[in-house]
């Protein structure tokens, strides 16, 4: 297919797709998924290798959130029964956090529920980096926290975080169909703010809440100008309690073609596997390594994921390898400048953090849910409603976390 060599080739040379090439992938048939994958493979393996980057989710504030994103199950308004806790103490948050270092995470997400940081809640959350960073030799911490205000990233930076977390979810024309209380222009200026003060810019994208091809291409174009380190990929979870709960536009096929086309627009950067990846692609899980090189081990922030062991099963059996923390995660011209000069990626998630990052997926968890119905989507996945589960073991509980 000329479409997919020319993309390969630009994919090894860095240069950007127009964005009729991008919309072309997401309209490629079922039946030439595989030569799409294996097209965007041969960037993916030409920049990372067969590595994949493991990440680990701790929610350090669950639930009751003033602000009314669709997607999220910690929303103002929701009715879904997760998990409602206040800020963890930094020693629990190094507890979870060490769970899933032993279980091979390279870097630690910590998400807070919110529309943003207090000046106290920074100094909190610092005092948790720290603590996590003395207990865990050589891990990464991501801070997920939503809207920054002035001074607030650089504080968290001379803490030790490595990386701030914060996703622009669905393109700007779509945003005010899925939030009302605040605006796209908010989430870029965070993700600018973090990236001024020298943190690993991490910003992704929920795909599934309704939006059309355009808006997917819109979103990862604005991404790819905001030159983040690391994209997460989140698939919406539409969890009972939210507006967007009977939205179910996914199948396996279009989760992998919307992959491809983050890898080819963005083909040097850190394209993590985040919320939905167990609902929405399933058994194609596998597959999805081929084009993403990092993916969130264990449990999401309020939904239960595969269980880690499961994980790294699947990440041997498919002929891949942990990336290890004495190795580098991006290429090394990102390394030596531009926005990637901590190396690897961000908490990518999109749930993380504040503002309701949708947490469903990255930085956290899978509970996404989605756009209020912008154009239809063009493909309608089954509804899976017995694989949404939600968290109740971990950060926050007295049992044991699944890493």
């Amino acid at each position: 297919m000329d479409l997919l060599n020319t993309l390969v080739d630009k994919g090894m040379r860095r240069e950007v797709p127009t964005r009729e090439e991008a919309l072309a992938v997401l309209a490629t048939s079922d039946d030439d998924v595989l030569d799409v994958v294996a097209a965007a493979g041969k960037v993916r393996r030409h920049w990372f290798g067969r590595r994949v980057k493991l990440n680990y989710l701790v929610n350090l504030k669950s639930g009751l959130c003033p602000e009314d994103c669709s997607y999220c199950s910690q929303r103002l308004g929701s009715k879904a029964g997760i998990l409602k806790y206040t800020w963890l103490k930094a020693d629990e948050a190094s507890q979870a956090a060490a769970a899933g270092v032993a279980g091979g995470a390279k870097r630690v997400c910590l998400v807070a529920s919110g529309r943003g940081p207090t000046d106290r809640d920074v100094d909190r959350v610092s005092d948790t980096i720290r603590t996590i960073k003395e207990q865990n030799e050589g891990v990464e911490v991501c801070a997920c926290l939503g809207l920054l205000s002035d001074g607030q990233a650089e504080r968290l930076r001379a803490a030790g975080a490595d990386a701030y977390n914060h996703n622009l979810n669905t393109s700007e024309a779509t945003y005010g169909d899925i939030t009302t209380t605040h605006t796209y222009a908010d989430r870029v200026d965070t993700v600018q703010k973090a990236h001024a003060a020298g943190l690993s810019a991490c910003s992704g994208l929920i795909a599934g809440m309704g939006e059309s091809d355009a808006d997917l291409v819109d979103v990862v174009f604005s991404l790819r100008e905001l030159d983040p380190d690391s994209v997460p990929v989140n698939f919406l979870i539409p969890f009972e309690g939210t507006p967007l709960a009977k939205e179910w536009n996914l199948t396996p096929q279009r989760c992998l073609r919307i992959l491809a086309m983050v890898r080819f627009v963005c083909p040097d950067v850190e394209v993590r596997i985040a919320g939905g990846r167990e609902v929405h692609l399933r058994s194609m899980q596998p597959l999805a390594l081929h084009l993403a090189n990092s993916i969130f081990l264990g449990d999401y922030l309020t939904s239960e994921g595969q269980a880690g062991r499961a994980d790294l099963e699947m990440i041997a059996d498919a002929g891949f390898e942990v990336e290890g923390t004495d190795q580098v995660t991006l290429p090394e011209h990102r390394v030596a400048g531009g926005c990637g000069s901590h190396g690897d990626a961000g908490c990518a998630s999109h749930a993380g953090g504040g503002c309701g990052s949708h947490e469903g997926a990255g930085c956290g968890s899978r509970e996404e849910s989605g756009v209020c119905g912008s154009a239809s989507a063009p493909h309608v996945g089954e509804a899976r409603t017995d694989l949404v589960a939600v968290r109740r073991r971990g950060a926050g509980t007295d049992l044991a976390p699944n890493a």
